[in-house]
């Protein structure tokens, strides 16, 4: 039986670095499938959606959008468990701060220029990761990757040291006829449907319009961590996790009865289940 094409996207906004790193690819990859090419966050962002890739490189200084605000936006994407979120590797001629933070192995690093063995590294680590979450019960026990938005918020701090992130410390939301202000960190969980965000504390569940997609963006990556594109939940709020008669992984919270699923793509961060 024949393995999959792994596809792939690369977004530089400088032509010669493409064609280099297209060139090196091929070198080290060869049945890799670079199926388009950018020249910005934006198009990274509508090429993803388009092809729906395996694999996205982005150089994380970009015009238009930067490699990490497309990143946030990609994770976004994925509507269905038959589309994960793409494997992210930065590109990068700032290694500094970048190699830290790629190390914890969420996301992978290419320094400008690409250089062979450094490459063929990235694409062992890229291959392994990619052959876990294929798996019918991917086992990431080997692996210990922060979450996704933990990195991506992680390294926005580091390209605007002069800014501190601020994240939400209230939310204000409709329960019944009023509208309330609930401290984030009671909250349970947030779950969202097509009109709205549930908001669930352990006496209250409110509403409130804003998506998760913006959320994430709003609230500290080091209390709530997102396990499906429809949820986020409090980490000390996670009881347990274990699998249904699916495979799938399922969250248990304190303080609340419902149980959350735990999509594919975020799969990886409760590693050896």
């Amino acid at each position: 039986m024949n393995n999959p094409t792994i596809r792939a996207i690369l977004a530089d906004d400088e032509r010669l670095m493409r064609e280099q790193l297209r060139s090196r690819l091929k070198e080290v990859w060869p049945e890799l499938d670079i199926v388009a090419e950018g020249k910005n966050g934006l198009e990274a962002v509508e090429l993803t959606r388009e092809h729906k890739p395996d694999i996205v490189f982005l150089d994380i200084r970009m015009p238009g959008l930067t490699g990490v605000e497309a990143a946030k936006q990609i994770a976004q994407l994925p509507e269905d468990d038959e589309w994960l979120v793409p494997e992210i590797v930065f590109i990068t001629a700032y290694d500094q701060y970048a190699v830290e933070a790629f190390e914890q192995g969420v996301a992978d690093y290419v320094l400008k220029p690409a250089e062979r063995d450094r490459l063929q590294l990235t694409v062992a680590r890229i291959k392994k990761r990619l052959a876990q979450r294929s798996a019918p019960n991917p086992d990431f026990s080997d692996s210990a990757p922060a979450p996704l938005q933990q990195l991506l918020h992680k390294l926005s701090g580091q390209m605007n040291p002069g800014g501190k992130p601020s994240y939400l410390q209230w939310i204000q939301a409709s329960v019944g006829q009023a509208i309330q202000m609930i401290p984030v960190e009671e909250v349970l969980f947030f779950i969202s449907d097509e009109k709205y965000t549930r908001v669930q504390t352990a006496q209250v569940e409110a509403l409130i319009r804003k998506p998760i997609k913006e959320l994430v963006d709003e609230i500290d990556p080091r209390l709530f961590w997102q396990i499906h594109r429809s949820t986020l939940v409090n980490v000390d709020a996670i009881a347990s996790v274990t699998r249904d008669f699916r495979g799938r992984q399922i969250v248990s919270v304190r303080g609340h009865p419902g149980k959350l699923e735990v999509s594919r793509s975020y799969a990886g961060l409760f590693k050896g289940m």
